[in-house]
């Protein structure tokens, strides 16, 4: 399986109103693993950022002065995302700003050069209600480290989320890694693992730490004025 994770940095937050994409990066996957084949442009927006843009990118006019326009990479783009799934977070924002990027130049829109587009954001969203779901609070709470982006990027936030999304879709459901039924390749065959052959070892508490446990439990259930649940189910 194919992905591409992109993300793109603007002029501002409305394409129909004339804001326009002034970095676009794209990192690809197969099967789950880097590919090492990315996708990095610089664009002349031909217009100035807003300020608060500005602040949040840090891509001034003058350096974005001299880069290419949106036209003179669309067959770049458009060839390197050809059918694969397009992953991005917030995807309406982005692929808004694209489809209104190709638009300009007679184009069709992006949806229909890729074979899908999934949006992180909405994931977040299922799997944790009622949190903050943006980019920065998903590497905090799934341990990613964004210790580098002190301004939005497009290629290191591209990258950024592909390592959030293997975090947020890598289900186990036990500890041991699914071989099958040992049906492997030469060299690489590997034998499945009777877990039955082991002897579950028990440890048992120190006589201290059995006092130190309930000491622990006692504050509790004074804090609590009595009322906490072990002591009625005990009683």
């Amino acid at each position: 399986m194919r992905q591409i994770f992109l993300d793109t940095e603007t002029t501002g937050l409305s394409p129909e109103s004339g804001d326009r994409i002034i970095e676009i990066g794209c990192i690809e996957l197969v099967s789950r693993r880097l590919t090492g084949r990315n996708k990095h442009f610089y664009l002349n927006p031909e217009r100035p950022s807003s300020d608060d843009a500005l602040k949040i990118h840090g891509l001034t006019d003058e350096f974005l002065s001299d880069k290419p326009l949106f036209a003179a990479v669309a067959d770049e783009l458009l060839e390197f995302v050809d059918g694969a799934e397009i992953v991005i977070h917030n995807a309406a924002f982005d692929v808004g700003f694209l489809n209104q990027e190709l638009s300009r130049i007679g184009r069709a829109p992006f949806t229909q050069a890729v074979g899908k587009v999934t949006d992180t954001l909405a994931m977040a969203r299922e799997m944790f209600p009622g949190k903050s779901n943006s980019l920065d609070a998903l590497c905090r709470r799934l341990e990613v480290d964004n210790s580098n982006r002190s301004l939005h990027g497009a290629l290191l936030d591209a990258g950024l989320l592909a390592e959030v999304y293997i975090r947020m879709t890598r289900g186990q459901d036990s500890l041991v890694i699914d071989i099958g039924d040992s049906t492997g390749v030469g060299e690489h065959a590997v034998a499945a693992i009777d877990l039955s052959t082991f002897e579950l070892i028990v440890v048992e508490p120190t006589v201290e730490e059995l006092a130190a446990h309930q000491a622990a439990l006692a504050e509790l259930d004074k804090a609590s004025g009595g009322r906490t649940v072990w002591r009625s189910l005990v009683a």
